[in-house]
């Protein structure tokens, strides 16, 4: 009876209703203080789009700016360690020698993570999955004391099979083996793989798992590191998943990727960031030490530094590493992506790069592995060959390599790419890497990447369809949340 004489009432209780909702929430966005554009975008998704603005909203406009990772208790213990100390005390005399641009950098990345710069490391670079899985698994096998692995993806197929055969192998010898993996990245095959390696006694862990009500707060935030550290010896870090893609078994075809295997002082680096994420997900802090790697040890070292960013993190670390490696250039911008949707700031910065003489060249892939982040990344080519940006088109396959190379002495190569979702939603590590040499050989791997691509002209572009045009307008709306 009641409800019945409510009934007249729902309409104008259901729209009070929203209107206290929607304007609670506006309230939160504005007092976040977020860039106005974004503001106004989110104030007029909640007015005209009722109840769908509100869900919109729960699941890809949530911040996370103040969630801890880990406690400040927890964070002390771990940098009071006798590893972690000589991590923080490691660069040497090697760091006055670089250019004071670089310098900047260098104390740029350390005042926003507190991330030293470490002159003593070996590093081999990988450029398909055959040689890197080749070494990957010989390194697995060879471990004695533990092994950390955080992949974004993690594949029940051949490749994955045979990683987790050997982690159940080492388990076995009496190995310690934590793995870390994203329960987004993985979500869309069974996880019975991962309850089998958690019964044979592999400690493994989905990061952010979905689950009822957690689902809004989650389904945005992927962890998209691949990093790796074995005995504290021998690490791993780049743009490669776990999965036969990359030996040439996908959909595409050849994947095209960068990946790094590392050895010295960036291993205590490494060790500290999986320690963060494992410590996130399972209130643990892991114990185990990285040995002390003495200098001169390494021939040819190359100096380093670990930046890791996402949600949680004050500064948008990544964004600003790629913007303060942009405005540093002077002779050369080379960037490889397989998706490219810059923010405004980072196009404007690349486009006054260009006209400014620099030598900037941009490749994606010809067809990447989706269909709406292709043409949002091709809405941005016109502005782009405008300003007098190269564009090449990578065409024997999918061209997944994140790579920045900057004139003659820096490189940057890790898990991110150069979109918003990486820049903003996405937990990332890159190594950023100081170094005449290793900067020429990826200078070189680049070139010959380049001789595989087709270089877009102006011309031929402007001869694209109507459709093809509409449609890389109407995906690029929807950038800020592929």
């Amino acid at each position: 009876m009641i409800l019945a004489e409510l009934f007249p009432y729902s309409r104008l209780i259901f729209t009070v209703l929203y209107g206290i909702t929607a304007v609670a929430i506006i309230g939160v966005v504005v007092s976040e203080n977020r860039n106005p554009v974004k503001t106004l975008a989110w104030i007029t998704v909640l007015v005209l789009l009722p109840v769908a603005g509100i869900v919109l909203y729960l699941f890809f406009g949530r911040s996370l700016k103040h969630v801890r990772m880990i406690s400040r208790k927890k964070r002390r213990k771990l940098i009071k360690r006798d590893d972690i100390k000589h991590l923080m005390t490691s660069q040497g005399d090697a760091f006055s020698q670089l250019p004071i641009k670089w310098q900047q950098m260098v104390n740029m990345v350390n005042n926003i993570q507190g991330s030293p710069y470490l002159a003593n490391n070996e590093v081999q670079i990988f450029t398909n999955g055959h040689d890197k899985f080749d070494a990957f698994k010989r390194d697995l096998l060879a471990a004695r004391n533990y092994i950390h692995i955080q992949y974004y993806i993690i594949e029940n197929d051949t490749i994955g099979n045979e990683i987790a055969d050997i982690l159940r192998r080492k388990v076995r010898e009496g190995v310690k083996v934590r793995v870390l993996y994203d329960h987004v990245g993985s979500f869309h095959f069974n996880m019975s793989f991962f309850k089998k390696l958690r019964r044979d006694g592999v400690d493994v862990y989905p990061f952010m798992k979905i689950t009822f009500p957690e689902f809004a707060n989650r389904i945005n935030w992927r962890n998209h590191r691949k990093i790796v550290v074995i005995d504290g010896e021998v690490g791993y870090i780049g743009g490669m998943n776990i999965a036969d893609r990359y030996l040439d078994r996908g959909k595409l075809g050849h994947w095209r990727d960068t990946h790094l295997r590392v050895k010295g002082d960036v291993l205590a680096a490494m060790q500290v960031s999986f320690a963060i994420d494992w410590n996130f997900m399972k209130r643990e802090l892991i114990e185990e030490s990285v040995p002390l790697v003495a200098p001169g040890s390494i021939a040819n070292p190359v100096a380093v530094q670990l930046v890791t960013g996402g949600p949680t993190s004050q500064w948008g670390n990544m964004a600003f590493v790629f913007q303060k490696a942009i405005v540093n250039a002077r002779k050369c911008i080379y960037i490889q992506t397989p998706y490219f949707l810059p923010s405004d700031s980072l196009l404007k910065s690349l486009q006054v790069a260009a006209l400014s003489k620099v030598d900037v060249r941009l490749m994606i892939p010809r067809k990447p592995d989706s269909f709406l982040l292709r043409y949002a990344s091709y809405s941005y080519v016109k502005q782009c060959l405008d300003a007098g940006i190269k564009i090449y088109f990578y065409e024997p396959g999918m061209l997944h390599s994140k790579v920045v190379v900057i004139d003659d002495e820096f490189v940057t190569t890790g898990s991110t790419n150069f979109d918003f979702r990486s820049f903003e939603h996405n937990f990332e590590g890159n190594l950023l890497l100081y170094s005449k040499e290793f900067n020429k050989r990826m200078t070189q791997i680049m070139h010959d990447d380049m001789l595989r691509s087709t270089r877009i002209s102006m011309r031929a572009w402007r001869r694209r369809s109507l459709w093809q045009k509409a449609l890389e307008s109407l995906t690029r709306l929807f950038g800020p949340l592929l």
